[in-house]
């Protein structure tokens, strides 16, 4: 079970790397899935991440997704089953461990749903390995740019996006929390971060570029380029060694900050998400899944205004093109 996962991981997350330009390009490959990386896949995005920051054949990396979005999030389905798996074994598989000789926490303890919040304030789970990444990062944004995702933009060193691009946390109106908040919250800056999270809706590209979360946007069909010239420009530049002092730099000034606390402290909280009771008419997870979680999330989506919608198809419906 675990080799064919793994091998399913290495179709949905591509890695190729040119040596000539010491560029290295990581691929989500997953369209009809819009991108979702599996428990596998985000593991295996975590190790390709530790091995390019080792090898000196790479000097940049550049993360771009297949198709038509960078990505809508993880694998929600697959996490909903192993969260409620009779079993541990689907659980264990988040921290690749198997069930020979391992027992995970039972579903009445805390540490049942904490060891998983906990977990992904470290960068082998695949949700903050940016943040330790000893090289530069590019993120090449375009289409969906959620959750997960999202996490990836906010790590990276730059976020190159097309105009079409929408940014966001589905968590934000479905759950409530996400590994990343306390970063996102530095990145956008406080008042529009909080708007986000308080709304729910997803922020266009020329907002994101307003709160200086991007650094460039530019129409789709100029995205690739745009990326390539950015990634050479900085291939080209300083030698590696300077680049492995300059992310030191950074990485001090940002746990200055707060970055790796505020992983830890947002995990402390998705951790007992499970105990907020629902208000009247709000959306309730349990009762999403029970009813089927994709019809539960178009239905909650469409309450709201189509300009802040998350689906792009329903952003366009009853007038939602209309730019905020």
């Amino acid at each position: 079970m675990a080799a064919k996962a793994d091998r399913k991981a290495g179709k949905i997350i591509r890695y190729d790397k040119d040596i000539t330009t010491r560029i290295a390009t990581i691929t989500f490959d997953r369209p009809e899935q819009l991108n979702a990386p599996t428990i596998a896949a985000r593991r295996r995005y975590a190790d390709l991440l530790h091995r390019a920051s080792l090898d000196d054949d790479v000097k940049v990396v550049v993360i771009r997704g297949a198709g038509e979005d960078l990505g809508s999030g993880a694998d929600l389905e697959e996490f909903m089953q192993a969260k409620n798996a009779a079993d541990s074994g689907p659980l264990l598989a988040e921290f690749g461990l198997g069930t020979e000789d391992v027992r995970y926490p039972p579903k009445d303890t805390f540490r049942h749903g904490a060891a998983i919040g906990q977990w992904y304030a470290n960068p082998n789970s695949g949700i903050r390995g940016l943040q330790d990444f000893k090289k530069i990062s590019i993120v090449e944004a375009k289409g969906y740019c959620y959750g997960w995702h999202f996490y990836q933009a906010a790590d990276a060193d730059l976020v190159i996006a097309s105009d079409d691009a929408l940014f966001g946390h589905p968590s934000f109106r479905y759950y409530g929390w996400g590994p990343r908040m306390w970063w996102w919250a530095q990145t956008m800056g406080i008042r529009k971060f909080q708007e986000m999270v308080f709304t729910g809706r997803a922020f266009t590209a020329a907002e994101m570029y307003d709160c200086n979360f991007l650094n460039s946007v530019v129409p789709r069909d100029q995205l690739d380029a745009e990326v390539a010239k950015c990634a050479l420009a900085c291939a080209s530049n300083r030698p590696t060694d300077t680049v492995f002092l300059q992310k030191t730099f950074f990485e001090v000034m940002k746990q200055f900050q707060g970055e790796y606390l505020g992983s830890v402290l947002s995990g402390v909280f998705e951790s007992m998400g499970g105990g907020m009771r629902p208000d009247g008419g709000t959306f309730s997870l349990a009762a999403a899944v029970d009813r089927g979680l994709a019809d539960a999330v178009k239905d909650n989506d469409n309450k709201f205004p189509p300009e802040w919608r998350l689906s792009k198809k329903a952003r366009k419906a009853d007038g939602g093109k209309k730019k905020r």
